[in-house]
């Protein structure tokens, strides 16, 4: 399975997030990269983000942050 472009932007977002606190949020601002405001729009229709310029992931966004950002760092670990 090949991960898609959409995808990879979505996940690249989604690992911006400093899950650190529930409160803290991302503003898509509106000069922004197309991709990036594409991106945007997708999470929030998917319900991982709060609004379609980001602001503060939802539950399921949390969660799928945090899985992602562990992917990261098993994957970019070195022995």
């Amino acid at each position: 399975m090949q991960l898609s472009k959409n995808l990879i932007e979505e996940m690249e977002l989604l690992l911006k997030f400093d899950l650190s606190s529930a409160r803290v949020g991302l503003k898509i601002h509106s000069s922004a990269d197309a991709a990036i405001i594409a991106a945007a729009k997708r999470l929030y229709h998917k319900e991982l983000v709060e609004h379609e310029d980001g602001g503060f992931l939802t539950t399921l966004g949390h969660e799928a942050a945090e899985h992602l950002q562990a992917a990261q760092q098993i994957l970019t670990s070195t022995d």
